[in-house]
């Protein structure tokens, strides 16, 4: 069941990923070495290292999504009793507040959610080391980079969700969680459909939000 968050409008699962963000294949994923008191890192341990990474730059826990394939528990995190999926693959979503631009960091190099949740948090840290040694400014200049989602591309939202173009919440939500199904990698779909799909419905619920 997927886990939707209104105040980004995006999901924490299945995976959302930014548009417009190249993916790695599969076979040349590899395997992480980050460690936790000389074991491997759990999800639980990468999310923990994120929102500390986050928090240090004054980014509250609501100001910040993590999109996985790992179906989510009841505060929108990933579980951490479920097997791996087929696409670790994770995206991190954050602002300083409700009317700043979104930003996000997405990786998918590793094998193990796990490992690409601590390899975010290590980048993160890594960028926030420019600061701590007097690059304020080129901190700034490369958090832009990072600006969350480019313009909208290729088919229209109603076209890829096989909707009208004025369908209501309900019929969007029933048409995702169908095509979703077939489409989604675990289940033999690839993961440019599902991308797609994903920001199709991204699309859809923002523009009937807006129009409330």
């Amino acid at each position: 069941m997927k886990t939707k968050n209104r105040r980004f409008s995006l999901t924490n699962y299945p995976l959302s990923w930014p548009e417009g963000w190249a993916r790695v294949d599969p076979e040349f994923r590899k395997r992480g070495n980050f460690k936790t008191y000389g074991n491997s890192i759990s999800i639980m341990g990468g999310i923990n290292r994120i929102l500390a990474q986050l928090a240090s730059m004054k980014i509250s826990r609501d100001d910040v999504l993590i999109s996985t394939n790992v179906q989510t528990r009841l505060d929108g995190l990933p579980r951490s009793d479920q097997r791996e999926p087929s696409d670790p693959g994770v995206a991190v979503y954050w602002r300083k507040n409700q009317n700043a631009q979104m930003q996000c960091m997405a990786i998918d190099i590793y094998r193990s959610v796990a490992d690409n949740l601590a390899a975010v948090a290590a980048t993160l840290d890594a960028m926030r080391a420019i600061e701590r040694h007097g690059g304020a400014q080129v901190q700034e200049r490369t958090f832009r980079g990072f600006a969350a989602l480019p313009a909208k591309t290729g088919r229209a939202w109603w076209e890829v969700l096989r909707v009208r173009h004025d369908a209501t919440e309900e019929v969007i939500e029933s048409s995702f969680r169908a095509l979703a199904f077939d489409l989604h990698p675990d289940r033999g779909g690839s993961h440019h459909a599902m991308s797609e799909l994903n920001k199709a419905r991204e699309e859809a619920l923002a523009e009937i939000e807006g129009a409330a």
